[in-house]
């Protein structure tokens, strides 16, 4: 009899250890539940009854963990992650070895002084790498995710697509008296940025006046300012000079408002930048460097000036200002030269059996024999869950369940204290028999 109090003694301190360790970790990110799970303690042999066998106590069969999600809370931080439906993360402490991995589902990240995403306990989120510019996935190889402070090498402007609507009813002005410092030489002006092979950036004015010497014309000019202010952007072949010997070019249009002709009829293309009497000051870079217009969508209809296009290639080095991920996993990173990047995919782990996990502390599990071989996958595809981000999965501990569950463990731990103190009072009377 005191074997099997013993027995229930025991039973019900796990069961108090196990709820208790529950409710300590009821704010634990990714956490989840345990429940002690018994099995009553049963022989017989040859020489005893069967029938009058009481059973020889309880016994301690597994601590399982519940796998099922916990709610969500939203957070202000694009990394913090979390899965909806099946598939953990995969993390790694030794970002060289990426194939020694365990598995969690809390998904608090941050960067390091690396620019890696890790763990609060330092371990390295995997995931996959993409092809910056369609986002493709082009190795399935788990590595660690690094999102770069910087990203792409300087790029040269060389083509510009710029479309513009001329009002058809728009003031007379002489070619001959244009002058950039005189705003009533002419009719607008506009301006951009474009780069030199360093990434420099230079801000490029283009000037409009509509020539009163011939219908349906325009006339258009360019400068670009360096270190030693506005100069003369000349075009090459240009038809459209001014006195001071600025060439522009000519643009001609139908009766109805349409482009008929640019520059009489040649590509828009600069003067090389670096070269002339007014050459711009590139600092070092390549001083070959020509622009390309495209004015295909440029119209003279009767309203008002409106600059409806104006794409162009070139960019500076660009520096990380935001972090954002889709519902794939994909992270994308927004640069502040204006590029939107593609850089990494948050790779998803599946196991066959849950409950074969090894657990490892931390909210983090390992494969084992029981458990299956990891299976890998991103979100959003086959039987994985999809990634959001802005949130985190909480523990799914339900406190009430886990309170009654506490109450309950207690009763046991007293009533088998007193199945034991009353076994003992009755060896006590035996023993002052006399």
């Amino acid at each position: 009899m005191s074997y099997v109090s013993l027995s229930g003694l025991s039973a019900a301190q796990l069961d108090l250890n196990t709820t208790s360790n529950n409710i300590a970790n009821a704010n634990t990110f990714g956490f989840k539940e345990s429940r002690a799970e018994f099995g009553d303690v049963y022989s017989t042999s040859l020489f005893t009854n069967a029938k009058t066998t009481p059973g020889q106590g309880v016994q301690a069969n597994k601590v399982a963990q519940q796998f099922h999600e916990g709610s969500s809370i939203y957070t202000n931080n694009p990394m913090d992650l979390r899965v909806s439906g099946t598939g953990f993360f995969a993390v790694s402490k030794d970002r060289m070895v990426p194939q020694q991995n365990e598995l969690t589902r809390n998904g608090a990240f941050h960067l390091n002084k690396e620019n890696y995403m890790v763990t609060s306990n330092e371990e390295y989120l995997l995931g996959y790498q993409v092809n910056p510019e369609t986002g493709e996935v082009l190795s399935y190889e788990p590595a660690p995710l690094n999102i770069p402070a910087e990203f792409g090498k300087p790029k040269q402007t060389a083509n510009l697509d710029v479309g513009v609507n001329v009002p058809a009813n728009g003031d007379l002005k002489d070619p001959a008296l244009f002058d950039i410092s005189d705003p009533e030489t002419y009719n607008r002006s506009t301006s951009s940025t474009i780069y030199d092979s360093m990434g420099q950036s230079y801000k490029l004015t283009t000037y409009y006046l509509k020539d009163q010497t011939q219908p349906n014309t325009w006339q258009k000019y360019y400068t670009m300012t360096d270190s030693a202010g506005e100069k003369p952007l000349n075009i090459a072949g240009g038809d459209a000079a001014s006195p001071t010997g600025h060439i522009g070019h000519t643009m001609r249009f139908n009766n109805d408002g349409t482009l008929a002709s640019i520059n009489s009829g040649n590509d828009v293309v600069t003067d090389a930048l670096g070269v002339g009497p007014n050459a711009i000051d590139l600092n070092g870079a390549d001083p070959n460097q020509t622009l390309s217009f495209n004015l295909d969508s440029t119209t003279q209809f009767a309203a008002p000036f409106e600059l409806t296009k104006m794409e162009q290639d070139g960019a500076t080095t660009g520096f990380l200002t935001k972090v954002d991920f889709d519902e794939n996993g994909s992270i994308l990173g927004t640069y502040s030269n204006g590029q939107n990047v593609t850089l990494g995919r948050v790779a998803l782990v599946r196991v066959p059996n849950e409950q074969g996990l090894d657990k490892k502390g931390g909210t983090q599990w390992d494969s084992t024999q029981f458990s299956g071989a990891k299976i890998w996958g991103e979100s959003n595809k086959g039987s994985f869950g999809t990634i959001s981000n802005g949130a985190l999965e909480q523990s799914n501990i339900d406190m009430t369940q886990e309170l009654v569950d506490l109450i309950s463990a207690q009763r046991n731990f007293q009533a088998n204290s007193r199945s034991l103190e009353v076994h003992n009072q009755l060896q006590q009377n035996i023993l002052q028999i006399r």
